[in-house]
């Protein structure tokens, strides 16, 4: 019963699935990328779309047309999350959480709810411990806030051996199970929901999907599903200096704004990108809109999924 969602979540998107922007990004929303452990999602970008490559960052990458100018667009595929730090003899687990930026709170939305293993044999469910309030009862116990520190993942396992043998090891990736949910008018919650539709919009104008107006693209353009984003920027670094110089750069991302609001889409400059490297050209993001950002039920609108498939199809056909 269990391996069927966690195929969902693993095995890279069949070429010939729906991928309509709402329907992708609910795909998206139901997959694991912790930061340095994209391979599994960028394999699915790969699948879905022909004549794109991983480059030696573990980047997926497609280019489109030749000579000048040269463009780029670019979504991340990481999240914030954990690796397994010890493996007790009792076949707890601790957890380290992976450096980079995280949202506020982020340790605490881990306490008491379930997990993903991600090891040799793929996903394996688990829940975060809780202190018993049976046993503490009348006791004194600290009042620090929750850490990372402080979680013991339960696995079902009675022994360290046990957990070998569901290929769960040190430094295997660890995040909250992804239960994608959609509700009211074509709303969807998930963890890092904005980032996932994002790069589904992406997928979708790199398959010429979600246009208004079909363009010929003039020049290169290289569309980039970048990897560990939230760390260092590695992955779009290297597509600044593997495939550069470029004019102009586009990068799209999730981000706390109104879902539906009327310049939500518009692009806006990005200053501390452009320093990071010379070879992206003019910086600038355009950012799809979220409720409840950084929470296990950060929300964004299908509709403005859509909208932003459209926007990028006309950027990517030279549209400012």
């Amino acid at each position: 019963m269990r391996l069927f969602p966690l195929l969902l979540s693993v095995l890279p998107l069949a070429a010939s699935a729906q991928s309509a922007p709402a329907s992708l990004a609910e795909r998206f929303a139901g997959m694991t990328a912790v930061t340095g452990y994209e391979r599994a999602m960028a394999d699915s970008v790969l699948a879905l779309l022909p004549g794109a490559a991983r480059d030696r960052a573990g980047n997926a990458v497609l280019r489109i047309g030749s000579g000048a100018p040269a463009r780029l667009v670019a979504c991340a595929l990481d999240e914030p999350g954990f690796v397994v730090g010890a493996i007790g003899a009792d076949g707890y687990l601790t957890l380290h959480r992976v450096g980079g930026r995280v949202p506020p709170l982020f340790d605490q939305q881990l306490e008491g709810q379930r997990v993903t293993v991600w090891g040799s044999r793929g996903g394996v469910p688990g829940v975060v411990a809780v202190r018993s309030v049976h046993l503490t009862r009348g006791r004194t116990t600290p009042d620090e806030p929750f850490t990372a520190d402080n979680a013991y993942v339960d696995l079902g396992a009675a022994t360290a051996a046990e957990v070998d043998g569901l290929g769960v090891r040190m430094l295997s990736a660890v995040a909250l199970a992804k239960r994608p949910h959609r509700y009211g008018d074509s709303l969807l919650a998930a963890p890092s929901a904005g980032r996932r539709a994002a790069c589904a919009a992406l997928v979708a104008a790199a398959r010429g999907e979600g246009a208004r107006t079909a363009r010929s693209p003039s020049g290169t353009t290289v569309i980039a599903f970048v990897v560990e984003q939230n760390l260092s920027a590695r992955g779009l670094l290297t597509a600044a200096h593997e495939y550069g110089p470029f004019t102009e750069t586009l990068i799209v991302d999730g981000g706390a704004h109104v879902p539906g609001a009327a310049d939500a889409l518009k692009p806006v400059p990005d200053t501390l990108a452009a320093r990071a490297a010379t070879e992206l050209g003019k910086v600038s993001r355009m950012t799809i809109g979220t409720r409840y950002t950084g929470t296990p039920v950060e929300t964004v609108s299908l509709a403005d999924a859509s909208a932003l498939a459209a926007r990028i199809s006309e950027w990517i056909g030279g549209a400012p």
